[in-house]
């Protein structure tokens, strides 16, 4: 059952209908703003609040993962849907190893894996504030449901055996206490190496190329090690912090999973935090990842769109898009504005894969400060592009503004917008994989018994 402290049980008891928060003792609400504060770090809204106006951390947000849809599940104190009869022990169970009051195991989506270092004392602040500091919400968020083999949740307990490391965070005594609080933030509650650290073939981090990459499905998470060609060793302190604070500088602007975490978390950090967390990122080990130059140098201002404007018999059809939908926010010579960025010098178009130029595109950009239509199938009828036309334009704004050796096929627009590259362990449990794979086992069975077989026979004579 959900703690209640004895004044705080007096007051439900005299004032009927007055929120748990308003009759807090002082030191409860310090603990409730603390645990609050560690909520923003860890980032709990931007999964567990529904974007179409759902209740605070009610669930319900489908999480798109290689295996299918995962539901974010209701983490409000309601005893009937949410998380109000758990114990604080529960609660750590379920943050730390990802396991939930019956016992079920939950998919690593919900980053167990990093959580496992927060503290006691945070556990403690987290837990006090999602029972007081939050709303119960008496809604079912919708269950999830995976394809065999995956919705086999035990399968998780090899996992976990495999990749999961349940120990706290513990600060390096030769490490000044700004850049040990920055690995925790980064490492722990902030939990950043779970999308920009690549994955093995069992979907687990490859931590030997941390913070190196990796995809998203139908966005990529850069290299952030301090590379200067691969990642972020060309900027500056200011530049890492500012965009960390606010999403959005002269050459980056953060889109798709990037936005959800400044939005929901990064912003609310004190500037102290955010120092923290640059200051950590720029001592880490750098990563090449194969490229030559940053992504930032690409490009330059470009009269392609002036030129070609009124000529007839001009064939570019990545023209005729960019000059019709994208040239009255991001100019004709694609230098931007003072709300729109330039398309030139900038990360997404001078990148080495063309994944989140693309779906900039397709789903758009959507955070209380910006507002870039999506031009995918969720656009309104008029602003509706093909898969050949995203392509079309796509290649346009690289040749002319970006990265001219980066070339997008509709092919590639479509994998895109259906999710991304479908990892090969998910291959391999497609039901026409095992049937091969079955048949192979099959054929391998047979043959090593008719050989079987043959020597005997051989042997008789």
């Amino acid at each position: 059952m959900r703690r209640l402290s004895l004044p705080l049980a007096m007051s439900l008891i005299l004032f009927t209908g007055i929120t748990s928060a308003a009759v807090q003792p002082s030191g409860d609400q310090d603990l409730i703003a603390k645990g609050k504060y560690l909520a923003l770090a860890a980032d709990c809204g931007a999964c567990h609040t529904s974007p179409q106006q759902g209740a605070p951390m009610a669930g319900g947000y489908a999480i798109h993962s290689p295996l299918g849809d995962i539901y974010a599940s209701n983490i409000t104190p309601s005893t009937r849907y949410g998380i109000g009869e758990y114990s604080e022990a529960e609660f750590a169970r379920a943050v730390r190893e990802g396991i939930d009051k019956q016992g079920r195991h939950l998919y690593p989506a919900m980053p167990y894996t990093a959580y496992n270092k927060i503290s006691d004392e945070d556990i403690h602040a987290l837990y006090h504030y999602f029972m007081h500091g939050v709303a119960p919400v008496d809604r079912a968020a919708p269950q999830t449901h995976l394809p065999f083999p995956f919705s086999i949740r035990a399968s998780m307990l090899v996992w976990n055996w495999l990749f999961a490391e349940n120990q706290r965070f513990v600060p390096q005594p030769d490490k000044s206490p700004e850049i040990n609080r920055g690995d925790y933030l980064v490492n722990a509650l902030a939990h950043c190496d779970t999308c920009h650290t690549p994955r093995n073939f069992l979907l687990a981090q490859d931590n030997d190329r941390a913070f190196s990459g990796s995809s998203l499905g139908s966005w990529y998470a850069p290299n952030i090690t301090p590379d200067a060609q691969s990642g972020i060793g060309s900027w500056s302190h200011d530049e890492l912090a500012r965009y960390l604070k606010t999403g959005h500088i002269a050459k980056a602007q953060a889109a798709g999973p990037m936005a959800e975490a400044v939005e929901h978390g990064l912003a609310h950090l004190s500037d102290g935090d955010i120092q923290a967390i640059t200051a950590w990122l720029r001592q880490v080990p750098a990563v090449n990842s194969g490229t030559g130059r940053a992504r930032d140098s690409y490009g330059q201002a470009s009269d392609a769109e002036q030129r070609l404007r009124g000529q007839s018999g001009q064939n570019d059809p990545g023209w005729q898009v960019f000059s019709g939908s994208c040239a009255n926010c991001h100019q004709a010579q694609g230098q931007g504005n003072d709300r729109y960025p330039s398309l030139f010098h900038n990360t997404a178009t001078g990148a080495p894969q063309p994944d989140n130029l693309v779906s900039a595109i397709l789903f758009g950009v959507r955070r209380d400060d910006i507002a870039m239509p999506a031009f995918g199938p969720d656009a309104e009828f008029t602003n509706r592009l093909s898969d050949r036309q995203i392509a079309d334009v796509s290649n346009y704004v690289l040749k002319n503004f970006g990265n001219p050796a980066v070339v997008v096929t509709p092919e590639r627009v479509k994998q895109l917008r259906e999710g991304g590259d479908t990892p090969l362990l998910v291959k391999l449990t497609r039901p026409a994989a095992l049937l091969g794979l079955l048949l192979v086992v099959v054929l391998i069975v047979a043959g090593l018994v008719l050989r079987r077989r043959n020597r005997r026979q051989h042997a008789a004579h």
